[in-house]
């Protein structure tokens, strides 16, 4: 999503106010969603905005619906407070998933919504379900040891959420969701502040994953970083939904790996053809495949290469919602369809992503004292899980100089290291991720990190 997003038109959606009225007559017949040129004439009354995505229609094809800015705590409603016994298991926090110190993964805090107390198993069982199906798709599946998963009780006074099944349903839930947020009924909106209150019990956060305990389709991106916590992103979606985990999935593209939507809107007025700069997202760009070329930008080193959501890499036009003067790489990735994969330079943006937070080589033994003769070096490198078997290639380097007979190992002892003399001396173990899904140099050079220790005798 881009941070100049402005307010949408929505199929269904259901106007408050005239102006917004207006601005859906403007829309076609079955158009998912139009930005629109204005901001929400309630907006300055409703207290601090944030930009949030809406995601596609049910039935349709659309991964999402453009954004629309929606109050960051949500709709502010007095609780009645939890007992004493809800307040003990409220804000507990369970290790789903750990595959490392917080400071070298990518940690995800799964935070459910509308779980009383005695229903803190269904929300353990859904987080689960949830997370395997996003581990299960590409580039998550072959990195899914970069990752920590925590999940955090919030107990809710009552079971479900607002909203559903219709606008007059209020539930008293700990995270304040609801769904037909700004009258889109899809659109499911939470108290942003109660949300972090409950994140930053967790070890670490770097994204943040709300679970509504509802099968009612729906969800929401809320996509700028955190100025408090520093996560990522924040993607809401409907426990019982199967689609759900569609758009939690989508809503990360834009979060980690700041790509760009790729769908746009045939017949809307002020989004037919793109005047403006070169985007910065990676997916997105003014170049047609042979200036791009030309140029060497944007995915030229991807163009002609079949990619995983179909077709072959190139600059198909249509995409950050304007129909012509922006193009895309491929027809239909999931930025543009849910149920799609992540096109070939989507894919190496998400492992951009990745490493942003996560970091291949932890030390197991402690690099703030010098090493002597009986000591060892450990590290411990995340197995990568892909179908080509590929790992991470483990060098040791002393003084600067490569040890290649040391080549794969993660424990070195000092000793090994003969002939050594009284100097202090440098120890260094580096892992790089050599994959071939990344093809970017400034990205490649990312994927990579080590570990020192000086060794004196």
């Amino acid at each position: 999503m881009r941070s100049v997003l402005r307010p949408t038109a929505l199929r269904g959606a259901v106007a408050a106010v005239c102006a917004a009225a207006a601005l859906l007559a403007a829309a076609p017949a079955g158009a998912s969603a139009a930005p629109g040129p204005a901001a929400h004439p309630v907006a300055a009354a409703a207290g601090a905005r944030v930009p949030v995505e809406i995601p596609g229609p049910e039935r349709g094809g659309d991964a999402g619906s453009g954004s629309v800015r929606v109050p960051s705590a949500g709709r502010a409603k007095p609780s009645l407070g939890l007992s004493e016994a809800e307040r003990t298991a409220d804000g507990a926090v369970t290790e789903m998933i750990r595959n490392g110190p917080v400071a070298d993964r990518l940690d995800v805090v799964v935070v459910g919504d509308g779980y009383t107390a005695a229903e803190l198993d269904r929300f353990h069982a859904d987080a689960k379900a949830k997370w395997a199906e996003l581990a299960a798709i590409e580039p998550y599946a072959t990195y899914q040891n970069l990752f920590n998963v925590w999940t955090v009780d919030a107990v809710s006074r009552e079971s479900g959420v607002s909203g559903d099944p219709d606008p007059a349903a209020v539930r008293d839930t700990a995270l304040g969701s609801y769904f037909w947020c700004e009258e889109i009924e899809r659109l499911l909106c939470v108290d942003q502040p109660k949300v972090d209150g409950y994140v930053a019990k967790a070890p670490a956060a770097d994204l943040v994953i709300v679970l509504a305990n509802s099968a009612k389709y729906g969800g929401a991106g809320y996509n700028e970083p955190s100025a408090t916590l520093g996560y990522a992103g924040i993607s809401t979606a409907s426990a019982g939904h199967p689609k759900s985990g569609q758009v939690a999935i989508h809503e990360t593209g834009h979060s980690l790996g700041k790509l760009a939507d790729e769908y746009f809107y045939p017949g809307v007025p002020e989004y037919e053809h793109y005047t403006g700069a070169e985007p910065a997202e990676s997916n997105s760009s003014t170049l047609t495949a042979a200036a791009m070329g030309a140029q060497r930008a944007k995915w030229y080193r991807w163009l002609g290469a079949p990619s995983p959501d179909g077709g072959q890499v190139g600059a198909y036009e249509g995409g950050g919602y304007f129909v012509t003067g922006l193009y895309r790489p491929t027809d239909g990735s999931i930025m543009r369809v849910l149920g799609k994969p992540f096109s070939l330079p989507g894919t190496e943006a998400m492992i951009a992503g990745f490493y942003r937070y996560a970091h291949l080589v932890t030390p197991l033994t402690p690099t703030a004292r010098p090493l002597r003769l009986r000591d060892a070096a450990k590290v411990s490198v995340p197995r990568l899980t892909g179908p080509d078997g590929r790992q991470p290639v483990v060098r040791w380097y002393l003084d600067g100089r490569e040890q290649k007979w040391l080549a794969g190992r993660t424990e070195v002892h000092v000793g090994e290291l003969w002939p050594l003399d009284l100097r202090t001396h440098r120890l260094t173990a580096t892992a790089e991720d050599r994959t071939p899904s990344v093809r970017d140099p400034e990205i490649a050079r990312t994927l990579r990190s080590s570990a020192a220790w000086q060794v004196r005798l």
